[in-house]
């Protein structure tokens, strides 16, 4: 499975919304990640997608649209 794919299907997991539509939305402004779901959201990226993001380097305003996690990750598999 892709990248993006794989991202969405997590997000989806997560937040019980299909982020797919609007991929610039902002996941903390909408009320769909917050703290919590942000270490799950990480957990779940290690697992599925074998990248690893310490929480202590988590910049949220690097996070927070699908489209940005989709390119955090692309950039942390090459």
């Amino acid at each position: 499975m892709a990248i993006k794919e794989t991202v969405l299907n997590v997000l989806e997991d997560l937040t019980g919304t299909d982020v797919s539509q609007d991929l610039d939305s902002n996941l903390f402004d909408t009320g769909l990640l917050d703290s919590m779901g942000t270490v799950q959201l990480l957990l779940q990226l290690q697992s599925e997608l074998g990248i690893e993001v310490p929480v202590s380097e988590f910049e949220r305003s690097e996070w927070d649209t699908p489209n940005k996690i989709i390119a955090k990750v692309k950039e942390m598999k090459d």
